[in-house]
């Protein structure tokens, strides 16, 4: 009996580690790109053409207009979206690999397996904290007077659209984050068991260079459906008629074609996914390490 307790406190306590780490990185990670972001989502939902000249000039009209922090409008409700869906999302991915008994061979017998932890933890995260990437998006693209605070979106959202108004964009999401997570905790772990079994030694350099391509990959792999979902959770501001994924992929096709359509802001995308990824990864087990630790 006092072997199970001993046992359950210290799967809590686990979990309990997992969560708080997951919630640091998250946090850091997406404060740290969250201009880019902001950049990004303004370029995917409006109909001008994107280039870094362009990018750059967004960035710098918004500072000269509004000031430098209103750069980072919208990255309260980001922080309200990131931490519960990292911390989530990451103890998911521990616990998904337990269940599907991931270390039992090596991870490069067992790559299904460790895609499919990924694929599962983001879907959980996903679906746990979706209004909250939907209020964060909208906040992103609007002006005070659209919405003046995050309880403003949620307040506003409900009276015009309803309870599915807050999952606007959810199909989209859920068929982009199966490959996005997957590709992403399966490129990470692949190259951390690499360079430790090729050069017997593993640090946060290493992890966020790790990390840095494993973002890249898993950004890569699921970047047409990220268009989608912007389009669609943002279609109450811009007015334009992205009701579901059919109507808004055709709309998005007539209208700006394969490459500016899918893929429009991909290359700032190379830029901050990297960079947030790999500190999300690097800061998740350098974080974790140092609570089991303490």
């Amino acid at each position: 009996m006092a072997r199970d307790t001993q046992t359950d406190y210290s799967v809590s306590t686990n979990v309990l580690y997992s969560l708080a780490a997951g919630a640091i990185a998250g946090a850091l990670a997406k404060s740290t790109i969250a201009p880019l972001d902001r950049t990004k989502i303004n370029f995917q939902i409006s109909q001008e053409a994107y280039s870094a000249r362009a990018a750059y000039k967004f960035l710098i009209d918004t500072y000269s207009k509004n000031g430098f922090f209103w750069l980072w409008r919208g990255n309260t409700a980001t922080m309200t979206r990131i931490i519960p869906y990292a911390a989530v999302q990451f103890t998911a991915f521990e616990e998904w690999r337990k269940l599907l008994d991931v270390d039992s061979i090596n991870i490069k017998n067992n790559g299904g397996r460790e895609f499919l932890s990924g694929s599962l933890a983001g879907v959980t995260s996903q679906t746990l904290t979706y209004p909250l990437d939907l209020a964060r998006a909208r906040m992103a693209v609007s002006t005070k007077s659209d919405y003046a605070s995050l309880g403003d979106v949620f307040r506003k959202t409900y009276q015009i659209e309803g309870i599915k108004g807050f999952y606007r964009g959810y199909v989209p999401t859920i068929l982009g984050i199966i490959p996005y997570a997957g590709t992403s905790f399966f490129t990470y772990g692949s190259l951390k068991s690499f360079v430790k079994e090729k050069h017997g030694y593993e640090n946060t350099i290493i992890n966020l260079a790790c990390g840095a391509v494993a973002g890249m990959a898993g950004q890569s792999s699921s970047y047409p459906l990220d268009i989608i979902r912007r389009k669609m959770q943002t279609s109450i501001i811009t007015g334009k008629n992205y009701t579901n994924l059919r109507t808004t992929f055709v709309l998005i096709y007539k209208t700006e074609g394969i490459k500016q359509g899918f893929f429009k802001g991909l290359s700032m995308n190379w830029i901050k996914g990297p960079i947030a990824t790999g500190i999300s990864f690097a800061t998740y087990d350098f974080a974790r390490k140092y609570l089991k630790n303490v």
